[in-house]
């Protein structure tokens, strides 16, 4: 119980900062909505080749959008907790009686509620564009925990990066070099079809695709046997990313 209200209060002045200062969460959305505005229109008759599951491209691309969103809004997380160290008030919470795992638990659950409200807005804007949601209302909260799982991951990864690399430049530079490729091996804009045979065999193995199979099977309804089983992958990939973050955080204060 402790915990968890240490983790409630920890994470909570996380958000109330990303509130006042919401520049970077809006640039993670800007960035999916112009993909959505452009390639929607540019790629709109893409749909005629099959393998896209619907014949509009606009809810094809919606869901993996919102999960770009979350990956992008997630993965330069580490820089709050780099901040707040070089800040010293890192070190102030060290000496106070939250647990330690609450710490660094702190920032993970802030990436993953802040990309359910920038997967919001990547679906609102889909549904304005006309896309349907043909897997109904359940489709939603599906959506939105791919989007959790995912930013937690990358979130916990970025956290754990500052913690063993504390420069900015770092981490800008090693989640640029391992979030890109994971983007274009992904079905996020393009259908597994009409990808070269070894792009589709790596990509089965991509958290990325994990998090668009089960989003995008959710808002497109009828494949929900495959949003079971992606989202059992993504919930094993949180898991371990985030225990590979307590574990660097382990490491921190040691030497601390």
């Amino acid at each position: 119980m402790k915990f968890l209200r240490d983790l409630f209060i920890l994470a909570g002045r996380l958000l109330v900062h990303s509130k006042r200062m919401p520049v970077f969460v809006i640039i993670s959305i800007i960035q999916p909505v112009l993909w959505l505005l452009l390639f929607g229109q540019l790629f709109g008759g893409v749909t005629a080749l099959g393998g896209f599951g619907t014949q509009s491209y606009v809810d094809f691309l919606v869901p993996g959008l919102a999960v770009m969103a979350a990956l992008f809004g997630s993965a330069y997380s580490g820089m709050s907790l780099l901040m707040d160290h070089e800040r010293g008030i890192l070190d102030r919470f060290l000496v106070t009686p939250a647990a330690r795992g609450a710490l660094i638990g702190a920032y993970v659950a802030h990436s993953g509620v802040l990309v359910m409200g920038q997967a919001t807005a990547i679906i609102g804007v889909g549904l304005l564009l006309g896309a349907g949601m043909t897997g109904g209302v359940l489709a939603y909260p599906v959506i939105l925990l791919a989007a959790f799982l995912l930013g937690s991951a990358f979130g916990a990864l970025s956290n754990a990066l500052a913690l063993m690399i504390p420069r900015h430049d770092a981490i800008i530079a090693v989640m640029n070099f391992v979030i890109l490729p994971l983007v274009f091996l992904s079905s996020m804009i393009i259908s597994t079809e009409a990808m070269p045979g070894w792009i589709r065999a790596i990509s089965a193995y991509n958290p990325v695709e994990w998090a668009v199979r089960m989003a995008r099977g959710a808002f497109l309804g009828g494949d929900w046997l495959m949003v079971g089983v992606n989202g059992a992958y993504l919930l094993l990939f949180s898991f371990l990313c985030t225990g590979f973050a307590v574990r660097a955080f382990h490491r921190f204060m040691a030497k601390s």
